[in-house]
């Protein structure tokens, strides 16, 4: 009767041995899935996000030269029009993010600074000059970098940063979304992201 007891607990043992085992190797199994789809969503969203939108302004270039103790003058000045084409862009290849498989983390340590892009296309009209101070490359030069400050004042007091940074969020939405749903925390900066309004607060 004693061996009996004995090969029945063996049993018992056994049985409930391999039922945690097999419950061990599912949540595993399940934790791979589940970070194989973070994983994946992740690379989704990994692509350059590019925001466009097409920029003008006027621009008046005078200069003047004086000679023999200011009692002459040579001068030069025209009218520039420019028409620029202008992208943001976040590049989210660059995305710096660590997944925390023990703890169920997505934590996202650093997001790629934006990318501005001008290709202005600059006109001249109404050119004039006098012989002792003539149009010259060192003038172009002057123009096209007051030209391209004058249009990041602008890109900046616009909305195009404002939607490149919406775009951004959108994205990164996905893989709040994704976590969310299947029990996981997102972070940034050390910070637990809990819904989309407080993702859509974090700085740059």
């Amino acid at each position: 009767m004693k061996n009996f007891l004995i090969v029945i607990l063996f049993a018992v043992l056994c049985i409930f041995g391999y039922l945690y085992w097999e419950e061990r190797n599912d949540e595993k199994e399940s934790l791979q899935q589940n970070t194989a789809l973070i994983q994946e969503q992740i690379r989704n969203v990994g692509k350059l996000v590019v925001t466009e939108g097409t920029f003008s302004q006027v621009f008046t270039y005078k200069n003047s030269k004086s000679f023999y103790f200011d009692v002459l003058s040579a001068r030069k000045k025209a009218l520039i029009i420019v028409n620029a084409d202008v992208s943001v862009a976040y590049d989210l290849s660059k995305l710096d993010v660590e997944i925390d498989e023990e703890n169920k983390r997505v934590i996202i340590h650093s997001i790629p600074q934006e990318e501005i892009k001008i290709n202005p296309n600059i006109k001249y009209y109404d050119v004039t000059q006098d012989y002792l101070n003539q149009f010259e490359a060192e003038d172009y030069n002057k123009i096209k970098t007051r030209v391209e400050k004058g249009l990041r004042e602008k890109i900046d007091k616009s909305r195009l940063k404002t939607n490149a940074k919406n775009r951004l969020i959108s994205e990164l939405q996905k893989i709040y979304i994704l976590t969310n749903s299947m029990g996981w925390s997102l972070e940034y900066q050390d910070q637990v992201i809990e819904d989309n309004k407080k993702l859509e607060r974090i700085k740059l």
